[in-house]
């Protein structure tokens, strides 16, 4: 039988595809040999075409997607003899930097999984979508201020005359991916890459990204390399679909014959991967451990030459809750609506105004110094697993750096419990030798998840703690919190764009828009008879895959 090689290039369409993939395989080099990263990995995307690359993290769908614009970190990775990416017809493996400039951002663009980190905090908004402009189309700066606001009309994005001076931190996840896809399309590319462009977006502003993506590849007929872990999304999106493990694809094929009739084993695996089952219900009668009465989070809005207060942003306004040992209470809302900061404001990590209380004592009003020893009972996990983990310092240093502060064990007896509690949360012991940045996305976050348990907390805040994970290690890390939770007594504040994953966590739900809570109460009756008009468009957005239009929800 021919190889897939041989297949592909013998076919008679091959000539037609506008990439083609062939035989593909990544080696990244490190002390004492190599490690093999993508293995044999072919397939073919044809013009207006949408190709889904699914699977685990650490599967290889990223360095797949990083290998067709040769953007891998030579020479530590390299192509063995017999790998081939053609685009458009022309060989881009081994290609002069100088041709692979002129496809770069012109031809072909791409679209990075991390918003934040992908986009340079230094710059605006207009100098980094023009920066494309001027590199690639020789405009003068008028054209391309006229051709930004085009842009980011097309997108989206309300307001673009007053976005235009904006830094990336002024804007929320959705609109920075917003201004990512601006700057792929600027030059109207043949063909987009996606790497996981919706992970960390709430619901509705998912929606919304997906539902242009699909606008603007039809109006500007481009071909599309998709990659998620969202088998939802897939579903919606793609018309071909490859499932990729361990670096190589496993399975191949039109996506209704995928989701229909899989074959290979691990895809069947990955489509009945989803958060199951729900808690147990916490005792009504349980202790208090975080109350919250009233809190305010005001930041001011100054002009004029003495920079006086005109106004507030009101980011979190006037809202109540009460954390009980064994409980977990979900905080759900868009973009912008306030979440994280209230969370932020109930570690007394944010200024707030109100009254809060950890296990019945009054810590708004405490000194840093009386309230340090309260930190190690209230703990957080970041939404950012890439900018919440320093990149200087090993796995093993990170987790640990909690015990060293509160003086808790000796090295040996620090490195046992970051041993065992790296194991809980699903990777190797070794891995504390290891440095963040040679672990996935999903990886990174399970690190994040295990320096917060290292300390064996009371409360812990967390901050979209799944959205970098795919399908089937969140359904392990949510059994995971369940089991913690109900052995230690854990009270958890949970913070999640994901309404699959806050259901079957929740024992309470709190609805935010705008700072302000519209509705709140158990999760059962939130989930099965929402009142509020913007909560049914979230439970519609979350489980109908309905599109909420942008005008809803305020981009």
């Amino acid at each position: 039988m021919p190889s897939t090689r041989a297949r592909l290039r013998d076919s008679p369409m091959a000539g037609e595809q506008l990439l083609v993939v062939d035989d593909l395989s990544v080696d990244f080099n490190v002390p004492g040999g190599t490690i093999g990263a993508v293995r044999h990995v072919s397939f073919t995307i044809g013009r207006g075409e949408t190709v889904a690359l699914v699977g685990e993290s650490g599967s290889g769908k990223s360095v797949t997607a990083l290998s067709v614009l040769q953007l891998l970190p030579y020479p530590v990775a390299s192509h063995p003899a017999g790998s081939s990416i053609r685009f458009k017809g022309q060989e881009l493996v081994g290609a002069p930097e100088a041709t692979l400039r002129q496809v770069r951002g012109n031809a072909a663009a791409m679209i990075f999984q991390e918003p934040m980190t992908s986009l340079n905090p230094l710059h605006s908004v207009e100098k980094q979508i023009s920066e494309v402009l001027f590199v690639h189309k020789g405009m003068r700066p008028a054209q391309a201020r006229a051709r930004v606001l085009e842009l980011l009309d097309l997108v989206g994005i309300r307001n673009a005359q007053q976005r235009l001076t904006a830094y990336p931190h002024e804007l929320s996840g959705g609109q920075r991916q917003r201004v990512m896809i601006a700057m792929a399309l600027a030059n109207e590319p043949d063909i987009l890459i996606a790497d996981e462009p919706t992970t960390a977006l709430d619901v509705t502003i998912q929606a919304q990204i997906l539902m242009l993506l699909k606008d603007l590849q039809q109006r500007l007929g481009m071909a599309m390399l998709f990659i998620t872990h969202d088998l939802g999304i897939v579903r919606r999106m793609a018309d071909r679909v490859c499932v990729m493990k361990d670096g190589e694809i496993v399975e191949q094929g039109p996506a209704a014959d995928i989701f229909e009739r899989p074959r290979h084993a691990y895809t069947r695996h990955l489509l009945a991967a989803e958060p199951k089952g729900r808690k147990k219900p916490g005792a009504a009668d349980a202790p208090a451990v975080m109350e919250a009465e009233d809190i305010k989070v005001w930041f001011p809005i100054r002009k004029g030459l003495f920079r006086r207060t005109v106004d507030y942003v009101r980011a979190v306004d006037g809202v109540s809750l009460t954390v009980r040992e064994g409980h977990t209470v979900g905080i759900v809302g868009e973009s912008g609506s306030g979440k994280t900061t209230l969370g932020m404001a109930l570690l007394r990590l944010e200024r707030a105004q109100g009254r809060i209380a950890f296990a019945g004592r009054d810590i708004q009003g405490m000194h840093p110094g009386d309230l340090r020893p309260l930190r190690r009972e209230m703990q957080v996990v970041f939404q950012d697993p890439y900018g919440s983990l320093s990149p200087r310092m090993s796995v093993g240093e990170i987790v640990a750096e909690g015990l060293a502060v509160h003086g808790i064990g000796d090295r040996a007896e620090r490195d046992a419990r970051v041993a065992a509690v790296l194991a809980e949360v699903g990777l190797d012991r070794e891995a504390r030798h290891r440095y963040p940045h040679e672990f996935s996305g999903g990886q990174r976050q399970r690190i994040a998840i295990a320096r917060a348990l290292v300390l064996k907390p009371r409360f812990i805040v967390l901050d979209e703690p799944t959205s970098a994970l795919d399908m089937s290690v969140q359904a392990q890390i949510v059994d995971l919190l369940r089991d913690i939770q109900e052995k230690h007594r854990l009270a958890y504040l949970f913070i999640s764009h994901d309404l699959k994953v806050v259901r079957a966590l929740a024992d309470e739900v709190i609805v935010l828009k705008s700072g302000v809570v519209v509705e709140q109460g158990p999760a059962d009756a939130i989930f099965e008879n929402p009142r509020d008009p913007y909560t049914r468009a979230l439970m519609a957005a979350a489980f109908e895959m309905k599109a909420v239009e942008p005008g809803a929800v305020g981009v």
